[in-house]
């Protein structure tokens, strides 16, 4: 099956599940939506626990991709970790898949895959990919802050600046992940962030 099929599959699935918890969700149903055979549906996810973890999969590498764009959306590194915090409190809000696996809150709504991967006989690589470990909150923290480092260490950058870059850009990481359980006051994320890195030196 062509990506943008296997996309569209999940597109069906997702929209089932924001009519009904994952519970009342039918193989049947999703393929109705999609306009497939529950057969085509089988063939590609194995099974409705294929279908959740590769839901999961692609929730959690559009919020990564989401990071990626706000590390380049920005000149100041101050306004790209802004822009990641930003990013985290508002993807999460829009999306409850990706507010669980953020927070890794899951409710009754949800499905609610193990994080550790799963024997997989899949013919089809995206989904042998969805049957491997799903990323828990503290993946995502060190992912996070990991590529925010990669992109902001600047060059000749000595080992102590590095080590505190990392600490600033995890800083902003925990704090937009407490910005999903706690919306920010006055000033937003944002702002919040701001104050957060007014006094660290090595991001300017």
């Amino acid at each position: 099956m062509m990506p943008a099929a296997r996309e569209s599959l999940l597109d069906a699935a997702y929209t089932s599940l924001a009519r009904r918890p994952w519970s009342a969700v039918r193989m049947v149903d999703v393929a109705a939506v999609a306009g497939v055979s529950r057969q085509t549906l089988y063939n590609e996810f194995g099974s409705k626990e294929g279908l959740a973890r590769a839901l999961v999969r692609r929730e959690a590498d559009a919020y990564l991709a989401g990071v990626e764009r706000a590390l380049v959306s920005h000149g100041e590194p101050r306004e790209r970790l802004a822009a990641i915090a930003e990013w985290t409190a508002s993807a999460a809000r829009g999306n409850p898949l990706v507010r669980a696996v953020l927070t890794g809150c899951w409710s009754e709504r949800l499905p609610s895959p193990t994080l550790s991967a799963v024997p997989s006989s899949s013919p089809v690589p995206a989904q042998r990919r969805a049957d491997g470990p799903l990323p828990s909150p503290g993946d995502f923290v060190q992912v996070v802050r990991d590529r925010a480092v990669a992109s902001l260490t600047a060059v000749g950058a000595t080992k102590s600046e590095t080590a505190e870059l990392a600490r600033a850009c995890e800083l902003v990481v925990r704090l937009g992940l407490s910005c999903v359980l706690a919306p920010a006051g006055e000033g937003g994320t944002v702002g919040l962030v701001r104050d957060a890195l007014a006094t660290v030196r090595v991001v300017s």
